[in-house]
């Protein structure tokens, strides 16, 4: 019987994670609000302050911080199998719509496709009303208000991955300082199935990884393997997400005559349009490099970190979170992510989704769905197609 609830519960995980992999549009931040509303809003899988823990320890870790939110909330409903599956099913539809794409691409083009536009829109609607959410929550009072704006301002006038580290350090310093007399110690904790000494040895195979990795590579000649030590290194040390790996990558392909600046640029156009991470980027630059073993070779490479990464923290997270110094710490940074989610809702979600009254009003309809009617996230993404083609058929 004990057998049959954990595949019964690694399904459920599958499942759900499935779909969330088919309709999480418009990138990390609007894949937290997803996530909000499926693992917390209906699922009941964990709570606010558990979400707001994951997110800021993901916050700290190179990789795509929403995927690696994913995995933990997997790891904590199914052991590190649940991590697994949870991992697959938010990334194997974008995995196989950006190889298909990639075997067509000559004559595959969706640039000007309007439900495109749609579904920018239906991520700005998902992404205010994560914020308002999250807002209330993460920042209820004056002092967490004010390092939300405070950070929301420093990252609208330098948005850079190093000045969003920068930030949640200072963040984290300042909560640490003003914080701790507000400390909780009746914490809810959670289990993960992981030992502390499987989280030391996943940090030892990582860092064994990155310095084997480029000697096999030079010592062999096996194209593969030199593919799977580009990933590797650039899932384990890029910090900021999906946008920030990208010229990344750009670096270590296109000018060693690996793919053509035009290949490039077509995937990256096609990772816009697509939902799930977009570290899936890698599968279509496998695919049009080594075809399906390619795929599966750079995909499994740039997500392993994020593996190793995780297992080496979520072991240590529960003694942490006990102690008044890191709830405080933690206070800060959670305040300082609303900031940095809000500076993101204008750059890039607003900015690159609001073009005309048109676009806000269907905006504004879908917000009104998610926020008084609370309809799910999946459905908004089929309104908001559906009301991206009404608008362009009758002329707005």
């Amino acid at each position: 019987m004990k057998e049959k609830h954990r595949i019964m519960t690694l399904l459920e995980i599958l499942w759900t994670s499935l779909k969330l992999g088919l309709t999480s549009f418009g990138g990390p931040v609007a894949h937290l609000a997803y996530f909000k509303d499926e693992y917390i809003d209906r699922k009941n899988w964990l709570n606010d302050r558990t979400y707001a823990d994951l997110i800021a320890v993901c916050q700290f870790l190179p990789g795509p911080a929403s995927s690696q939110v994913g995995i933990s909330i997997g790891m904590l409903r199914g052991g590190f199998f649940g991590g697994v599956v949870s991992w697959l099913g938010f990334t194997l539809p974008s995995v196989i719509v950006l190889v298909v794409f990639a075997l067509l691409y000559q004559t595959f083009s969706l640039e000007d496709a309007v439900f495109i536009q749609s579904l920018k829109v239906v991520a700005a609607a998902v992404v205010l009303h994560a914020l308002l959410g999250m807002g209330a929550k993460l920042a209820p009072d004056g002092m967490r208000r004010a390092m939300a704006v405070a950070a929301a301002v420093v990252m609208l006038l330098f948005p850079s991955a190093w000045v969003q580290l920068l930030v949640i350090a200072a963040a984290g310093i300042a909560g640490w300082t003003l914080f701790q007399n507000k400390a909780d110690s009746n914490l809810e904790t959670f289990e993960t199935g992981l030992s502390k000494k499987a989280g030391v040895t996943s940090l030892g195979i990582l860092a064994a990884l990155l310095v084997m990795l480029p000697v096999l590579a030079g010592a062999t000649d096996n194209p593969l393997v030199r593919l799977f030590d580009i990933f590797f290194r650039v899932g384990a040390l890029v910090f900021g997400g999906g946008h920030v790996v990208l010229p990344m990558i750009e670096r270590e392909l296109v000018p060693q005559g690996l793919l053509s600046a035009d290949q490039f640029l077509a995937g990256y156009g096609m990772a816009q349009a697509v939902p799930g991470p977009l570290f899936t980027f890698s599968s279509y630059l496998g695919t049009m490099m080594q075809g399906i073993g390619g795929a599966v070779t750079a995909t499994i490479a740039i997500f392993l970190p994020s593996f190793l990464l995780i297992t080496a923290a979520l072991p240590f997270l529960n003694e942490l979170r006990r102690r008044a110094s890191f709830q405080a710490v933690l206070m800060g940074v959670n305040a300082a992510v609303v900031g940095i989610l809000l500076a993101a809702f204008y750059d890039p979600v607003v900015q690159r989704s609001i073009f005309d009254t048109a676009d806000f009003a269907l905006g504004l309809v879908l917000f009104a769905l998610l926020n008084v009617w609370k309809v799910p996230a999946w459905m908004i993404v089929l309104l908001g197609t559906a009301g991206g083609y009404l608008l362009h058929f009758s002329g707005f």
